[in-house]
């Protein structure tokens, strides 16, 4: 992205109201960017996922935390839920185009931090008291 590329989307945003305390953008801005939200976008981004896959791939995720999120995210309009008819019933997740277009946008965002995770955690936590 250009500079002046990188202006007029500022611009937009400013003239938007993004920055405003009732601007809609913070509920969605709340459920796609939470920790569990991204992650589980990242990995339901190149293929569809049954519950158990991803309670096992998005490690720590409780149970709880994995429903309320995804339950979150398709009442959005993100993921997609289809259940299968079958004894038992077969759940599948999956993105939707527009939880696609997201990702397309989120996945540069989470290879900045992966490249930069390391040196980050590294720096001196200002909070704590130095020895």
């Amino acid at each position: 992205m250009t500079v002046s590329n990188e202006v007029s989307v500022l611009d937009r945003l400013l003239t938007d109201g993004v920055l405003a305390a009732a601007c809609p953008s913070r509920t969605v801005l709340d459920h796609v960017t939470s920790k569990w939200g991204v992650l589980l976008l990242v990995a339901l981004s190149d293929r569809t996922m049954r519950w158990g896959e991803l309670r096992r791939i998005v490690e720590g995720i409780s149970e709880k935390m994995l429903a309320q999120t995804l339950r979150t995210l398709e009442a959005d309009g993100i993921v997609h839920r289809e259940v299968t008819g079958s004894v038992p019933p077969r759940v599948d997740y999956s993105l939707t185009p527009l939880g696609s277009e997201l990702v397309t946008r989120l996945l540069p965002l989470m290879e900045w931090i992966v490249d930069n995770a390391d040196d980050i955690v590294a720096r001196p936590d200002p909070s704590r008291p130095q020895a």
